[in-house]
């Protein structure tokens, strides 16, 4: 399979939390890989995440806008906006 990323990501295992409607609905996840660009989330199940939503680390100190990429069972590909 082809590389479609354009950098190279670096492994991670960073606990974060995936925001969605206005913030109201908070899904706990875990951060495989990261760049600025974008990420790999390792979730208990991706049902019913949107296409957009907010992934937040660091207790909330920061937090990116995302958009879905692709999903599994348990895991997100996501890109920042």
């Amino acid at each position: 399979m082809a590389e479609r990323r354009q950098v190279q990501r670096t492994r991670v295992l960073k606990g974060a939390k995936i925001l969605f409607n206005d913030r109201a609905s908070v899904i706990d996840c875990t951060v495989r890989n990261l760049t600025n660009l974008g990420a790999c989330a390792q979730l208990a199940s991706s049902l019913g995440i949107p296409q957009n939503f907010e992934l937040s680390f660091d207790a909330g100190r920061s937090n990116r806008k995302c958009q879905l990429i692709w999903r599994t069972e348990n895991k997100l590909g996501i890109s920042f906006s």
